[in-house]
């Protein structure tokens, strides 16, 4: 079991900056891919970026050179971090953390909010 728990969204304006952390524990060595995923209301759910186990990463076009996805681990735990740059209203949207285990189990976080606001 992979337990993922998101933190560090919130209201910014436009143009501001947010980093959002996800912790890991549990069953940390059975992970491969991370990543963060978003769902604004009335849309469907989209991926934001990935970061695998060798630490390659992929971005969605509407994030790229804005955002930057990280990934450490220290301990018993793994810290996934999603670094966010000039932030627009249409990236305002629950985040939400991703792990896929070697055995493709898919786990998720309980979702942070990210409002982006003048």
């Amino acid at each position: 079991q992979v337990q993922l728990v998101e933190s560090g969204g919130g209201l910014v304006q436009p143009g501001e900056s947010l980093r959002l952390s996800c912790a890991a524990s549990g069953s940390i060595v059975s992970i491969n891919t991370m990543g963060w995923y978003r769902q604004a209301p009335g849309k469907q759910q989209e991926l934001v970026a990935v970061i695998t186990s060798g630490g390659s990463t992929n971005y969605a076009d509407s994030v790229k050179g804005r955002f930057t996805i990280s990934r450490d681990k220290a301990d018993n735990t793994v810290l996934l971090q999603l670094k966010m740059n000039s932030l627009k209203p249409d990236d305002t949207a629950v985040y939400y953390c991703n792990a896929v285990t070697y055995m493709r189990r898919n786990c998720w976080g309980q979702g942070t909010q990210v409002t982006v606001s003048s």
